[in-house]
């Protein structure tokens, strides 16, 4: 069993990364398989040195350690441009050029607008541009995201498609649910769903585990491990950890921090018996810090 814990160096992790990170090192461990750190820093524009040295300082102090390198993401676009040329060949992508106002006028002039999970899809104004109307535009040097052509890659990969989630059992994949999602921005040369189902596969992760709210994305992931013949993963998707006013935790508020947790006397044990987890086998050696991490 291979899994992974894989936060982005964007702010201080809390105790829902807490609990992410202990499901995933803790079902490795169970069955003697191999626990993976993956930093998802594709974001140049948030993404801090200080917030990577504070979760790998945050993960030792969990107990937490991982095996092999670390795979920062931001040293692998090689790898994202080239799965993003292959489904560019496949023609399953096109260039959008609707700002995000654009996009958001269009949306609120269409109050019978599809939804999605996280509210209105993406209209499609793009999908339906010619090709010499795209070739112009791009000619101008006009700014453009790469979209997935949903309706197209399903086509193409067939059906149906399916994964199994541990809690939800055997699902068929429904991509249309989030609509043409972008794989690629001229300034960020990939996207989360890229990404994340590309390094999943080159880092042989055979266990997803990660949190509810990205349940729906899975089936966006099942259609590009199809389009990119892929190795298909099981998936956990686990509960979300709520703070005392009912509402998901945020890496804004820096009092529910491990790094405030920590200095304010708090123990692993304690945490884990207030995430109604069982204690950890063993004690932990004295793990890495931000300087002593190697690089994949």
């Amino acid at each position: 069993m291979i899994t992974r814990f894989a936060p982005s160096p964007t702010g201080a992790l809390h105790l829902g990364h807490a609990y992410a990170a202990w499901i995933a090192h803790d079902r490795a461990r169970a069955a003697g398989g191999r626990f993976l750190l993956r930093l998802e820093d594709i974001d140049h524009t948030r993404c801090r040195p200080e917030f990577e040295a504070g979760i790998l300082a945050d993960l030792a102090w969990l107990g937490i350690a991982w095996d092999g390198p670390v795979r920062r993401q931001s040293a692998h676009f090689a790898d994202y441009a080239e799965a993003l040329a292959r489904l560019e060949a496949m023609g399953v992508i096109y260039p959008c050029f609707c700002t995000r106002a654009e996009i958001a006028a269009e949306v609120a002039a269409a109050p019978g607008a599809p939804q999605g999970p996280a509210g209105p899809l993406y209209p499609g104004t793009c999908r339906h541009l010619s090709d010499d109307a795209r070739a112009a535009r791009m000619a101008e040097g006009r700014d453009h995201a790469l979209r997935l052509d949903v309706a197209r890659a399903t086509a193409l990969a067939g059906g149906p498609l399916t994964w199994v989630d541990e809690k939800a059992g055997r699902q068929t994949a429904r991509p249309e649910m989030l609509g043409d999602v972008v794989l690629a921005r001229k300034e960020t040369p990939t996207s989360y769903h890229l990404a994340v189902t590309v390094d999943d596969a080159l880092q042989g992760v055979t266990l997803v585990t990660r949190a509810i709210d990205l349940f729906s994305a899975t089936h966006v992931h099942r259609l590009l491990q199809a389009l990119l013949d892929l190795p298909v993963p099981l998936y956990h998707h686990h509960g979300l950890v709520m703070g005392e006013d009912g509402l998901r935790l945020a890496k804004r508020d820096r009092a529910l921090a491990l790094a405030a947790m920590r200095a304010a006397g708090e123990s692993p044990a304690a945490l884990r018996r207030r995430l109604g987890l069982p204690p950890c086998p063993g004690a932990a050696a004295p793990l890495p810090c931000a300087g002593q991490v190697e690089e994949e």
